[in-house]
């Protein structure tokens, strides 16, 4: 069988790596493909995956992402008509899901985020099946075109995927020039171009950099500081803001491995937020609107604390720093209960994948 993978950000490239491998380890033939942007291209290269490169992100603006959208079907169907793979799976990609649709291909769309409306109304309707968490609802499914057969609800966060077998590697550390003896606090920036939140921030409009500065002016001897950005545009915007203070590497690094030896993360986004929670490590989310369906329930199981106001942050921050072997502790064991009551979303996929030829 021949499945077509189309890997559009880092989550995915960890999520797809993990299915491709064991779709290939079972005789199948994967082709990966991607788009041009900054994080995917690095960390695919740092993973040793290929991926045939098609198209572009298209930026902040909605014109700019639909031209990219509509540049990148025509190139992926000229592609994917010569390749005839048996069966598509995208994590909401409308490119995949379009031209997929247009070449009667199978299609399979991986979602975990319902309040990414745009991308959901754009790819649910014209999927076979769609695959989630079960801790969100069918129901919220509905909206967007889905009918209860065609959802598969896997008991698990997507970042299982990957981390069920993970082994931190302490070479980031020395990679980054941090001492893991000392406390470490890591920041994730929003996702600044992404549709959900045009016009709540902007690669200038961070919801992090009056957190960071909070940070700094509460210690006298402030914790390790990194950011972790996701353009181009806000690596420039971080470091004219902090020239000194913050580590803000240059390029994608082991995030997994970083947030293992963390001290504390703050998300303003959801994957990484996840990760940290899942992996025990004392984690607050200020994820600018809403709490999304995934945050709430990291919420309820004690392992995400929520909080936007940077002042309020930063003092939570304190209070786990002046505790930390204890409240460490603590996360680690919550969240190793809740990752042994959860099932491998890859090999749900797997079976199905196989079940449908």
């Amino acid at each position: 069988m021949i499945v077509w993978l189309d890997i559009l950000t880092p989550k995915q490239v960890y999520f797809f790596g993990e299915l491709g491998q064991r779709l290939e380890a079972r005789g199948h033939s994967v082709f990966r493909t991607t788009r041009h942007y900054r994080e995917v291209d690095e960390l695919l290269s740092r993973r040793s995956i290929n991926a045939t490169s098609v198209g572009r992100h298209g930026g902040a603006s909605l014109e700019g992402k639909l031209a990219a959208s509509a540049e990148r079907i025509g190139q992926l169907s000229k592609v994917i008509n010569k390749l005839k793979p048996d069966i598509s799976v995208a994590f909401a990609s409308p490119e995949a899901a379009r031209v997929s649709f247009g070449l009667a291909i199978p299609h399979y769309t991986v979602n975990d985020s319902p309040h990414s409306t745009a991308v959901a109304r754009l790819t649910i309707p014209l999927a076979a099946k769609l695959f989630s968490p079960a801790v969100i609802s069918k129901r919220v499914w509905r909206r967007f075109g889905a009918s209860p057969e065609m959802i598969v609800q896997y008991n698990a966060l997507d970042p299982i995927g990957w981390l069920r077998t993970f082994i931190p590697n302490p070479s980031v550390l020395s990679e980054l020039n941090l001492d893991v003896s000392e406390p470490m606090v890591v920041f994730r920036v929003e996702e600044a171009f992404a549709s959900y939140l045009l016009g709540h921030v902007s690669e200038q409009k961070s919801v992090t950099i009056p957190i960071i500065n909070q940070v700094i002016n509460n210690h006298e001897n402030p914790p390790q500081i990194v950011v972790l950005p996701r353009y181009a545009e806000q690596i420039q915007v971080l470091r004219a803001v902090f020239p000194r203070q913050v580590t803000i590497p240059q390029n994608v690094i082991d995030g997994p491995s970083l947030l293992f030896f963390t001290s504390v993360f703050v998300g303003a986004g959801g994957t990484m937020t996840a990760e940290a929670a899942l992996l025990g490590t004392p984690t607050i989310s200020c994820f600018p609107r809403d709490p999304t369906i995934v945050e709430k329930y990291l919420i309820k199981k004690k392992l995400v604390y929520r909080e936007n106001k940077p002042e309020k942050v930063a003092k939570k921050i304190q209070q786990i720093l002046a505790n930390l072997d204890d409240v460490r502790k603590s996360q680690r064991e919550k969240a190793r209960n809740i990752k042994s009551t959860m099932e491998d979303p890859i090999e749900v996929l797997v079976k199905e994948i196989e079940g449908t030829f």
